[in-house]
């Protein structure tokens, strides 16, 4: 990949936040794979939040610690409360990724200790919030998109903040820290549209620093 190619797939967001096109897609069997191998272990579950809604996207995790929601409230956890066990690892394709395109965007020595997987069909939403959960803010956020397309929203520090649209595709990568760490951002309801190499649904991969 020539260097005039490289840049032309990296967009600013803002201060702190880039988005990097096609950045995951020559990674996307091993990805994949790696879906498959951890929700062959924590399988993909609709939690609840704690104002007792459950969430229209089904979730799982890997890694040292694992996001939760239930109705005691948000937090990291070692175990999978649906299993009993910790998490499962981290493939080492997911962390390799989280960490180059984390380099990529600026954050040098990225290493996450939780992936949160997230898997969207049409009709599926996620309503704009911020990732606060975490204990070391110095660290980005790195978010990953596999299958049908969807329109991230990407907002600023409030909630009421206008935010942009970003339209994300297969293999696209988003990354915001520093600046831009607590932003608020969601997804709007997919559309319709399968992908030839995953179907009827979207896989979110996000990284975080959580311990």
């Amino acid at each position: 990949m020539t260097e005039d190619l490289f840049e032309s797939s990296v967009e600013s967001l803002g201060p702190g936040a880039v988005w990097l096109r096609a950045f995951a897609t020559p990674h996307e069997a091993a990805l994949l794979a790696g879906v498959n191998e951890v929700t062959a272990q924590a399988p993909l579950r609709h939690m609840v939040t704690p104002g007792g809604f459950r969430m229209s996207v089904a979730m799982s995790n890997c890694g040292a610690l694992g996001w939760v929601t239930d109705r005691t409230g948000y937090r990291y956890d070692t175990i999978d409360p649906d299993t009993g066990r910790p998490w499962p690892c981290m493939p080492a394709a997911f962390s390799q990724l989280a960490t180059e395109a984390a380099a990529a965007a600026g954050f040098e020595g990225f290493v996450p200790d939780a992936c949160l997987l997230n898997r969207y069909e049409a009709g599926t939403r996620l309503s704009l919030h911020q990732d606060r959960n975490e204990r070391d803010m110095r660290w980005p956020i790195v978010s990953v998109s596999l299958g049908m397309p969807a329109v991230f929203l990407f907002g600023g520090a409030k909630r009421a903040d206008k935010a942009r649209r970003v339209p994300l595709a297969h293999g696209d990568v988003v990354v915001w820290g520093g600046p831009a760490r607590l932003h608020y951002h969601g997804v709007l309801p997919l559309k319709e549209e399968a992908h030839p190499f995953m179907g009827a649904c979207r896989i979110n991969l996000t990284f975080r620093k959580a311990g």
